[in-house]
């Protein structure tokens, strides 16, 4: 079935609110083909779960065909910089070579490890809120969402503090290439972006290898499974996805939230009312506005969705924003409700590729909407907040506040 042209991810109408095109999408059926973008639309929590899981899809195809072999036609060689950043990395690979990499960050990016940065999370959260309420408010963005996860990432690489303004101008030049039929100015910036911060890690990574420090560059050095170590390509992949998937996910998940909690002034009462409430809230506020509304699978064998065969060679685009407002799975799902506990949002994903920073982000999020409740309890939004122009990661420009 044809997509509905009022699916339009390159529309600001449809960017600042999809909701109502993913409504009819799931109403019209479970899949759809959608021309522009040469994918097929996979609306309904059931189905994009299952897909998440199903090995005849992956994020690549190249461990198992060329490009000629599977009908696409290679990306130039001028993207190289970005395509081998990316490529190397947990996001973009499939087993074997996702099972062996996965395995060997695993023993150096532990639950132990996340848990121990819990009191300089919480510390570097109340600092820059105390920031904000000294200056009577502010962005919102600017001063806690974004400077949060690069201070929390770069404590754990042990990127020195002078060089963290760095980190997320290439996040957000990397992360452009994400979004639907980029065109050659945001893979220009891309390519630039991927070969400055490969150059920049790799020199971090000779001086850890000479001075082998209590930093997470340290412990993927050291980390090794029967012999088995990382290469060093793949260390630099690995760090760059922790920079990235947690700067976007984290960044764009508080404001959205807080927007979504200005809109709903009962929620947010009840929040600053009951500060147990957060960790609900915080899964209920990734699912009610996702940064992350869209992820890319590709299909490697036949598959059939809702009667629709869909052949290897083709491209599915899971809707997790669309997943995550479908009534079959979350009943009154246009509600925010701060208290909502069965809540299996597709936020972080599922399946081999569900997001191993997870608990980090919870823990990030956690302390920033904690402490803005606890020591800002005034904050209210001074201007309805402008959308940025991507779609599959969408976020505010700024979100101003008094407090």
């Amino acid at each position: 079935m044809e997509a509905s042209t009022e699916f339009d991810p390159w529309s600001p109408g449809f960017v600042a609110d999809p909701y109502p095109a993913y409504a009819r999408l799931r109403a019209a059926g479970r899949v759809h083909w959608f021309a522009p973008s040469t994918q097929w639309l996979v609306p309904h929590h059931t189905d994009v779960r299952a897909l998440l899981r199903d090995r005849r899809l992956g994020r690549t195809y190249l461990h198992r065909f060329t490009h000629e072999e599977f009908g696409r036609t290679p990306p130039p060689a001028a993207h190289d910089p970005f395509h081998v950043l990316n490529g190397n990395g947990l996001l973009d690979l499939e087993a074997p070579g996702h099972t062996r990499i996965r395995r060997l960050v695993a023993t150096a990016f532990t639950p132990r490890t996340v848990s121990d940065l819990a009191p300089t999370v919480h510390r570097l959260a109340g600092e820059l809120v105390d920031d904000l309420v000294s200056d009577g408010g502010g962005d919102l963005i600017a001063k806690v969402a974004e400077p949060l996860p690069v201070a929390v990432i770069a404590e754990m690489l042990g990127i020195p503090a002078a060089d963290r303004n760095l980190l997320r101008p290439w996040s957000a030049d990397i992360c452009g290439m994400y979004e639907l039929n980029p065109d050659e100015e945001t893979a220009r910036r891309a390519v630039r972006a991927s070969t400055e911060f490969s150059a920049y890690l790799r020199d971090v990574i000779a001086h850890r290898r000479a001075h082998p420090g209590a930093d997470l560059i340290s412990a993927l050095i050291a980390a090794h499974d029967e012999g088995d170590r990382l290469t060093e390509q793949e260390m630099v992949s690995t760090c760059a996805l922790l920079l990235n998937a947690g700067h976007e996910a984290t960044v764009n998940t508080t404001g959205n939230g807080w927007r979504a909690l200005f809109h709903h002034p009962d929620q947010l009462a009840a929040l600053r009312g009951a500060p147990a409430l957060l960790p609900t809230a915080v899964e209920e506020l990734m699912r009610y506005d996702t940064p992350l509304q869209l992820f890319e699978r590709w299909v490697l064998d036949d598959i059939e969705v809702g009667g629709t065969v869909i052949p290897r060679g083709s491209e599915v685009a899971l809707l997790f924003g669309s997943a995550n407002h479908d009534p079959a799975r979350f009943p009154d799902p246009g509600r925010l409700d701060v208290t909502r506990a069965d809540n299996p949002h597709l936020s972080f994903g599922a399946g081999i590729h569900y997001c191993l920073g997870a608990p980090l982000a919870r823990l990030e999020l956690t302390a920033s909407y904690g402490a803005l409740l606890h020591r800002a309890p005034g904050l209210r939004l001074l201007a309805e907040p402008e959308w940025k122009p991507g779609y599959v990661i969408r976020g505010l420009r700024e979100l101003l506040v008094e407090c």
